[in-house]
């Protein structure tokens, strides 16, 4: 997706241009370790499972935020699940510029009982599809505490986007 900024008529790059100006390197999307897929299409939008903020399948932020990890560092787990989730995306369609506008973002924050942080944790991912997508980014979303995560991970985000009317998976 290209968008033009309607204050100076200037085309402003588009998300996979952002991801090379940000320096991201996206991984390719880890096989899902159940009876389910990474992403799944109906009609114009991408559903995108739940993502960790894992390096090749393995744990790198783990533990309960408030406790063992900080709300920066939590905050810092919520984008690297989001880099996660960009490669899944990106895998599914063959190229973010296929993305139209990110519709809902859901974080789970693996957090003490008494931590109310967590839309400042979660914000580490919306703040990144901010910087990828720009105004599209303007998302739904929720952010709530779980006592557990899988693998003992501090975050998982998941999110519904919107497609353009001639992408399909690859």
């Amino acid at each position: 997706m290209i968008e033009k900024d309607m204050t100076t008529s200037e085309t402003l790059p588009g998300p996979e241009q952002q991801i090379a100006r940000l320096g991201l390197r996206l991984p390719t999307a880890v096989p899902p370790v159940g009876n389910y897929v990474r992403a799944a299409q109906t009609g114009n939008l991408l559903f995108v499972s739940g993502h960790l903020p894992d390096s090749a399948g393995a744990p790198d932020y783990t533990g309960k935020v408030g406790r063992d990890l900080t709300t920066a560092e939590g905050y810092q787990a919520a984008r690297q699940a989001t880099i996660n989730l960009l490669g899944t995306v990106r895998q599914a369609l063959g190229s973010l510029d296929r993305v139209t506008r990110v519709v809902k973002l859901f974080g789970v924050v693996n957090s003490t009982e008494d931590f109310t942080e967590q839309p400042q944790v979660i914000n580490g991912a919306s703040d990144l599809l901010q910087e990828v997508f720009g105004r599209a980014a303007v998302h739904a979303r929720s952010a709530v505490g779980m006592p557990q995560l899988p693998r003992n991970n501090c975050v998982e985000v998941e999110a519904v986007i919107e497609l353009d009317g001639s992408a399909s998976l690859a």
